[in-house]
């Protein structure tokens, strides 16, 4: 194959993996998707969280015009905003059984009459930054359900594996009716501030019989969590489980106690004969109705609201200098600068953050 054909041949790769990433026409109108997405219309609402997780930055004002109108209806809609939407966070290490265990949470939730939206981030290659997006086939039973939405989407360089718009994929999800929102992080021991910051109640799953640091659990995380739930505790692993759960009992005395004023439990459960899940279930509505009362619930949200702006500030601002070819040329001479020891990482950023070059 010659080169220009070999370039044309890639270039028309390029642009299908384009339309296949982005799963929507260019002329989709933010209304139009919003509407769908509150008339409960599946595709739109894929579309949207496609238009919103989208780095181009030819997308970001389609992608504010798509977040205010979901905001106006639901402003409109006073009775909608009452509806009892709970945001379940769930960590562990690969091998713990994320997936399953968020099957058998989905199902049982359907039964019990909500609607479930499972937001799966998968792990992202540092190196293509491709990702496996197969939570669909792990949890194919739920999949298939009327009142069940998954949607995997991946993880790239966001901190603690959570996709950098998942917050706003939440939002559009209750829009769109769901009331219980389960996000699945990576789990990779790193930090996982990203989703504690998103969700209402925060789940650490571990696996019975492993010790702390083969586990990968840091002190950090295990202070974040809402629930501690030592997974696959069925068969020959009973009696670890139950060891693991008496230690993270003791040492959970040892530790401060959390914002919200609730002592964290810590639970059996196996999601392959279903015992524990129960507990769980009733621990989640235990929590929701204690920190209503008390005002906590409300506040986190308020907080997680507040840090979010902040976060999206410093990403946008990044992005804006970034796209301007004089400013792009700077970070690239002042990194090349960094990488061969003649400039602190630190200079280099204070130089061109504060440098004229984008204007």
């Amino acid at each position: 194959m010659t080169k220009k054909k070999f370039s044309s041949k890639k270039r028309a790769i390029d642009a299908a993996l384009e339309r296949i990433r982005t799963n929507r026409s260019d002329n989709h109108n933010a209304i139009e998707i919003a509407n769908g997405i509150i008339n409960g219309k599946l595709e739109e609402l894929a579309r949207g969280i496609t238009l919103i997780e989208s780095e181009r930055l030819s997308d970001r004002p389609l992608a504010q015009l798509l977040l205010q109108e979901i905001k106006s209806f639901i402003e409109e809609k006073s009775h909608y905003s009452q509806i009892d939407t709970v945001r379940i966070g769930i960590t562990g290490i690969p091998g713990v059984g994320k997936s399953t265990f968020i099957e058998r949470l989905g199902l049982d939730l359907i039964k019990e009459g909500h609607r479930v939206a499972v937001l799966a981030v998968d792990p992202s290659s540092k190196r293509t930054g491709g990702s496996i997006l197969g939570d669909k086939t792990r949890m194919d039973e739920l999949a298939v359900q009327e009142n069940a939405f998954i949607r995997p989407s991946p993880a790239s360089d966001a901190l603690g594996g959570v996709a950098r718009a998942t917050m706003e994929a939440v939002i559009l999800c209750e829009a769109a009716g769901y009331n219980r929102i389960i996000v699945e992080t990576v789990g990779v021991g790193q930090s996982e501030t990203a989703v504690r910051e998103m969700v209402d109640v925060f789940c650490l799953l571990l696996i019975g019989g492993a010790g702390d640091e083969v586990q990968g659990i840091k002190r950090g995380i295990v202070e974040m969590a809402d629930l501690i739930i030592v997974h696959k505790s069925d068969g020959d692993n009973i009696a670890a489980c139950a060891s693991t759960a008496q230690a993270y009992i003791n040492a959970l005395h040892l530790f401060p106690p959390p914002p919200s004023g609730e002592k964290v439990d810590v639970l059996l459960a196996s999601s392959i004969d279903g015992s524990g899940h129960s507990q769980i279930r009733e621990e989640i509505d235990s929590l929701t109705k204690l920190w209503k009362e008390s005002g906590w619930w409300s506040k986190q949200r308020a907080n997680q609201n507040s840090d979010r702006m902040t976060t999206h500030a410093r990403d946008l601002l990044l992005a804006q200098k970034m796209d301007n070819p004089k400013s792009a040329l700077l970070w690239n001479k002042l990194q090349l600068e960094v990488t061969r020891g003649t400039r602190s990482a630190f200079s280099a950023a204070w130089d061109w953050v504060n440098s004229d070059s984008d204007k």
